[in-house]
Parts: structure tokens; sequence; C-alpha cells
């Protein structure tokens, strides 16, 4: 299949592309991924043209409480995305305070270090652990992944019963717009539960024991409604849930990595960073 290259105005005003995803086929075996060496996936990929909707233009823009999806402005005192040692020391906290302001939640971990991904024109791209942009369309984890994580992570000392938990995905680009690989994000109200597949996550890093956890990969609906962010700077914030133990929230949105064919040649590739993080209401 050829790279799309229609982007046309949508009626409201908005602007949409049509880009190249992948969805996951049908498999007689459970799918698997990898965090690095890829050529060991076990994935047959289903590569769709789909309609994008850049929603920078909305009238009225997604929300987390609506969609599961929410662009913030957020400045960050980080000045180096790159220098891992100021990234660990300054950033966490500012991810906690922003998911404590937006979720309105009593308490919020942030898990890990910032992952840091590049676009395949990059020098860096698959040189640092975990750094190529996700090329198929996923969610981080299963509800057994996120009850299992939420508990692992839960806050200790805090008597209160836990009444929900819900995780996030804190997605920031550092390079200057535009971004040629910008992330698209699906609406979670036009997601099925059969549209998701359960595949093992493994994360590969040489000399060191692998791991995985249950994530999930997406079969084809057309019923989906993707949407991404031109033109992002790094004083923005793309916030997506991708789990939410509420039956009454939006939750698990998936997610992937396209070529936008509105960027312009020539433009630095595509640099960000992700944090993931759990917000915890108690009863």
């Amino acid at each position: 299949m050829s790279r799309p290259e229609r982007a046309e105005r949508a009626g409201t005003g908005g602007r949409f592309v049509e880009g190249l995803v992948n969805y996951t086929a049908a498999m007689s075996v459970r799918p698997r991924y990898h965090a690095n060496d890829t050529s060991r996936d076990v994935l047959t990929l289903d590569p769709r043209a789909v309609r994008i909707e850049d929603v920078r233009a909305r009238a009225s823009p997604p929300s987390l409480a609506r969609e599961g999806i929410a662009l913030v402005r957020h400045r960050s005192g980080v000045a180096d995305f790159r220098n891992g040692e100021e990234v660990a020391a300054r950033y966490p906290p500012e991810i906690e305070r922003l998911i404590l302001d937006l979720s309105g939640a009593d308490a919020v971990v942030v898990n890990g270090a910032g992952i840091l991904r590049f676009g395949e024109r990059s020098a860096d791209s698959g040189r640092l652990n975990n750094s190529r942009p996700a090329r198929f369309i996923h969610i981080d984890c299963s509800d057994a992944t996120a009850a299992a994580f939420a508990e692992r992570s839960r806050p200790k000392g805090d008597p209160r019963p836990l009444r929900r938990f819900a995780h996030y995905n804190i997605w920031r680009v550092f390079s200057p717009p535009p971004q040629d690989v910008p992330l698209a994000v699906c609406d979670a109200r036009s997601v099925e539960p059969r549209d998701l597949v359960p595949a093992d996550a493994v994360f590969d890093v040489v000399g060191q024991p692998e791991w995985s956890f249950e994530g999930l990969v997406v079969r084809y609906n057309p019923e989906h409604r993707w949407l991404y962010y031109s033109d992002m700077t790094r004083e923005e914030a793309l916030v997506f849930k991708t789990n939410d133990s509420s039956p009454h929230e939006p939750s698990q949105v998936p997610h992937s990595a396209f070529d936008d064919p509105a960027c312009p040649p020539g433009v630095p590739p595509r640099s960000s960073i992700e944090m993931r993080a759990a917000a915890y209401w108690y009863a």
C-alpha cells in the first residue's frame, strides 16, 4: 500500500489527513512484540489508510472525561530532555502535579523514567532502549496488567479503601513543529471490547533478563475515530488514558505513530518523551 497523500478540510472547520496505521490481523497464536528487537515480533499486521482528524482547531476540543484524551499547556523546567539525570530529578514531580490537577485524584504515582522516542530519520531511533516510534496500534496495558500495576504502585500506608484507579500516558515532543511522525490517538468511545486482543509486551535489553506483561493490540473497526494534534510544541503535553477501573469513565485509548502527509519534507525528525502515571481515588 502506498503512503496516503490526501488531506482535506472538515465541514466543522477542522482538518483531516489520511494516514497509514497498522492494525493486527486475526492470528492463530498469541501476539507478541518487543521493545527493541522487532525482528522477533509475532504480529500479523493489517495496514489500513484511515482518516485522522487534526483536532487543534476544533471548537470543542477532546477531553479526558469524554474521549479519554486532552492536550494541555504545560511548561516544564527541564532544559534538556535528553539528559537522563535532569529528567529523573525534575520531570516526575511536574507530571505528578499535572495529573493531580487534571484528574482530581487523591494521589498520583509516576512510574519509571521517561521513555525517549525518535522518528526513524533520527540517528537516535533504535540506538537507545525502546526508542523507536511504535508503528502498530496498541494499548499499553490490559485490564489485568492495569490492576496489577495499580496495586504494585499504590501509595503505602493509606488505610482508606480504593474506589478507583486510572493509568495515564503523558506524551510530549521536544523537537520543533511541524512533526513528521506525530502520534494518532483513538477516541475511546469508538472502541469495542471485541477490537482488543491480549498480547505479550516484551522488554528486551541486551545483557539483562527479559521481562514482559500483557498489553493489547487492536483489530480494525471502521467505526474508530482517529485524532491527532499537529504542530505540537514542548510547552504542551498530550495526556490520554490507557486504563480506567471505573465503568463510567472513558478508558483504553489505542494509539500509534504515523507519517503525517501534510508535513513538509526536511523537517527535524520527531523527538518525544513519554511518562506513565497512575491516579488513585479513595472511598
